[in-house]
């Protein structure tokens, strides 16, 4: 189904799964998911404030009012972009592509979950990958930051795996309790070192106006 606002009708899709535009639709498909509980196990994986910690039923309704809240904050240089993870049709979780300071310095970063029963077996690092892709070859970014706690293997794996370097560490709270971040930095270079040549993006170049953006940027020298 075609929608009026652009962002909801890109999709990126590879061999394992397709991110699409986080619509209302896709978005009540996967509440199920998020009333059954995303941070389930430690160590806790997302940084305080964070819905996810919340009780059933208030982590539904924030959840959802985080998304809305984000859709509407629009600018040039600040954004964010939500897609839920499609596998066989079925949505298993979520990937978000955030720009800040886009316009002047081309950087993005990124910020995903998956359903418990669905991670461990390889489609965070195929999401990651996937929204890299729309990143670099779709909207022309320079560099790709990423961060997760320290003790979150699986997150610090896919990092390292997709070519970002260490880019120092700091401290976060997270359920109230301060932890040492990792910090990941991803240039063009190194995307491109990785770049695959399986991945397709639909309707990037109509999205592109919605996020104030012009032609795709030249690759940096």
């Amino acid at each position: 189904m075609a929608h009026s606002y652009p962002p909801l009708d890109v999709e990126v899709r590879t061999p394992r799964l397709t991110l699409a535009g986080a619509s209302d639709e896709l978005l009540e498909r996967l509440v199920p998911t998020v009333r059954a509980g995303v941070a389930d196990t430690q160590p806790w994986p997302f940084d305080d404030p964070m819905s996810l910690y919340a009780d059933s039923p208030e982590r539904e309704w924030r959840w959802l009012r985080g998304i809305w809240s984000g859709r509407g904050r629009v600018t040039p240089g600040n954004w964010r972009l939500y897609f839920v993870v499609l596998v066989d049709g079925e949505p298993v979780g979520m990937q978000d592509l955030i720009g800040r300071d886009f316009d002047r310095f081309g950087t993005v970063s990124s910020f995903s979950w998956l359903a418990p029963g669905r991670r461990g077996q390889g489609l965070g690092k195929e999401m990651r990958a996937a929204i890299l892709h729309l990143a670099f070859a779709g909207l022309g970014a320079r560099e790709a930051g990423s961060d997760a706690f320290a003790d979150n293997q699986a997150s610090n794996g896919i990092s390292r795996a997709l070519g970002y370097e260490p880019n120092g560490t700091d401290w976060d709270t997270r359920r109230g309790e301060p932890a040492p971040i990792q910090r990941w930095r991803l240039t063009r270079g190194a995307w491109e070192h990785h770049r695959r040549d399986d991945i397709e993006l639909i309707g990037v170049e109509v999205c592109r106006p919605v996020l104030g953006l012009g032609e795709p940027r030249p690759p940096a020298s």
